[in-house]
């Protein structure tokens, strides 16, 4: 009978300032173009993400981050096989060397922990695991660094969070790999529709702060309760 819907302590997270800073030396080497992330991609998308890449003609790269550690090697071939120019994010060690040349398409993100940083670096974020039917991935961190989203029908293990950040015009749901790209383009072409969404995107996850705290205020009194 006494229940407290508290929120989700998901957004009880701050990207770190160093993965921040990584983010713009990595945009460095990447320059002046725009970057499109697709975020935490699952077996069957990147397929789907290809095939739309190669028939949209952009200057952009796309940041593509599978989702699990053992389909680098899996998603690498993919790219290698239909000779789109890729490199990895793990040959640019420490951002030190020379710029990503203009004529690289895709920047494989083969490396673990390093999200934050990735979602720095880029103008929008796809989240994956949402064009197939897996239920989507989480789209917070890519709003808490103020970056715009664009998700995939298939959000049921974020659903609430997904319909709320599109309520509030921090994401835009695509049905489509070719939607994605579509929708991508448009927004990478028009600045001033990118940084309001991305604004938007921030002030949603911050207003969300602060669901930690209320929980362990409330359940302070129990815990003191039972002590005694």
């Amino acid at each position: 009978e006494n229940i407290v819907v508290t929120g989700s302590v998901k957004f009880d997270i701050d990207p770190p300032a160093s993965a921040l800073a990584k983010g713009e030396k990595l945009r460095k080497l990447i320059g002046n173009r725009p970057v499109l992330m697709c975020a935490s991609t699952r077996d069957g998308e990147e397929v789907q993400i290809l095939d739309a890449l190669e028939k949209l003609d952009t200057q952009a790269l796309m940041l593509l981050v599978p989702r699990h550690p053992q389909r680098f090697e899996e998603v690498a071939q993919l790219i290698e096989t239909r000779r789109i120019p890729m490199i990895r994010r793990s040959v640019l060690n420490d951002f030190s060397g020379k710029p990503i040349s203009p004529d690289t398409r895709i920047l494989l993100g083969d490396s673990m922990g390093e999200m934050f940083m990735y979602y720095a670096a880029c103008d929008i974020a796809f989240i994956g695991g949402s064009l197939e039917k897996l239920g989507g991935q989480n789209l917070i961190e890519a709003c808490a660094v103020g970056k715009p989203v664009l998700i995939g029908p298939h959000t049921f293990n974020f659903e609430a969070i997904t319909v709320d950040a599109i309520r509030e015009k921090a994401a835009i749901r695509i049905t489509t790999a070719t939607e994605l790209m579509q929708q991508a383009n448009d927004l990478l072409t028009d600045k001033t529709r990118c940084r309001e969404m991305g604004h938007n995107a921030q002030q949603f996850a911050k207003k969300q702060h602060g669901a930690t705290e209320r929980t362990l205020a409330l359940l302070a009194p129990l815990i003191e309760s039972t002590a005694s």
